[in-house]
């Protein structure tokens, strides 16, 4: 078992770690502040390859592993959780599914600028009253003519009021239930598709969410992603490997959270001395470290197996569950580490407590999570 990064691996991961600290991590608190999406620092992103790391080069991406795609996006998320996520989205869940199921002409035209950076990517799954039971889609895709008429309003989309293009999942079927249900390829610019209402959220607040809504929204047949009553096992697939990217943003942040705990440690003083020569910080931070290099370990083993070919379904919900829960766990000690000035926004530590508590809940909350890993080891 060899746990050391190749030469090209590691010399990615200094790359991302010397844009992040740099040129992300100094603006993060403004963006969070003013919840401003990162545009500028999303372009320079594609311009480095970060935004299509998955996707071979004949499709404009980068052409590299799994495994160095979660260490870029731990040093993207460590220095900006809004940032990480909206990398995550594009090169998982929407670049994703295209490259696999999409036809050569789908990849020219819906997959090459955007592995690029040139434009962004969002997937629709979500519903008002379907978020986690995503096989109950209330949205419909009707045929008529050379073209798939979409009704329906798509919740919670990340990056939707910025997206270029969206991978949306629809009923075809409604006889069929989960099996009815197929993707598409749908553009901002079609007829019939308005951004909705705009969230303002808790945390990750330069990530932009909204709703989509779909009002006899016209996609052209050509714009079927995989074959009709495929979408489900589109999805699911699919958020398999966006798990991974979740799993990789809340590792990041937990470790940007660990280590500015670690340093205020050593530099607070109290009762005449550091805090970090007294027992109760010394075991909080051995607890976050400890939890935070498992969860690095069960990243790295789900970006391993995906590399590998092999199926990764447990072991990506597994990494999601911990690697999530851990960052809910080590950002809440490190504020308490800081106590009254964890709470204030001077330091970053209060901004990072807010940015973990969503990879609890989105692309599948920690209940479901439970679920999936319960059922697979319980299958025959």
């Amino acid at each position: 078992m060899d746990f050391e990064l190749s030469e090209t691996q590691k010399m990615i991961q200094q790359m991302a770690r010397e844009f992040a600290k740099e040129q992300l991590a100094p603006a993060a608190a403004e963006l969070d502040e003013k919840a401003e999406f990162p545009s500028r620092h999303l372009k320079k992103m594609g311009e480095l390859g970060f935004m299509g790391m998955m996707i071979p080069e004949e499709w404009g991406g980068s052409g590299l592993d799994t495994v160095s795609y979660v260490l870029t996006l731990e040093e993207i998320s460590a220095a900006c959780a809004s940032t990480g996520v909206t990398m995550s989205v594009n090169n998982s869940l929407y670049c994703g599914p295209i490259v696999k199921y999409g036809t050569d002409a789908q990849k020219k035209t819906h997959l090459v600028p955007f592995a690029r950076g040139e434009k962004l990517g969002a997937y629709c799954l979500s519903e008002p009253g379907t978020g986690s039971d995503a096989a109950n889609q209330q949205t419909t895709a009707v045929l008529k003519g050379d073209k798939y008429i979409l009704n329906g309003t798509k919740n919670f989309i990340t990056s939707g009021p910025n997206a270029d293009a969206m991978v949306v999942f629809a009923m075809t079927d409604k006889a069929k239930r989960h099996k009815g249900i197929s993707a598409f390829i749908v553009e901002k610019g079609f007829t019939g598709i308005v951004v909705g209402k705009v969230e303002k959220k808790l945390g990750i607040r330069a990530s932009s969410t909204s709703s989509i809504v779909l009002q006899d929204c016209e996609v052209p047949k050509e714009n079927l992603l995989g074959k009709e009553s495929d979408g489900f096992s589109i999805a699911m697939n699919t958020l398999d490997y966006g798990r991974i990217g979740i799993a990789t943003q809340a590792l990041g942040i937990s470790q940007a959270a660990f280590e500015a705990a670690l340093e205020y440690s050593k530099q607070r003083e109290a009762f005449g001395q550091t805090i970090s020569n007294f027992q109760a910080i010394q075991w909080m931070l051995a607890d976050m470290s400890t939890r935070i290099a498992a969860s690095r370990l069960l990243v790295h083993r789900a970006a391993w197996m995906k590399d590998q070919g092999k199926p990764c379904t447990l072991e990506a919900a597994q990494a999601k569950l911990f690697s999530s829960e851990t960052s809910n766990f080590v950002t809440n000690k490190a504020v308490q580490i800081h106590g009254g000035y964890g709470y204030c926004r001077e330091y970053p530590v209060e901004r990072y407590l807010r940015d973990a508590r969503i990879t609890e809940i989105y692309e599948g909350t920690s209940e479901i999570q439970r679920l999936v890993i319960a059922r697979n080891l319980l299958k025959d």
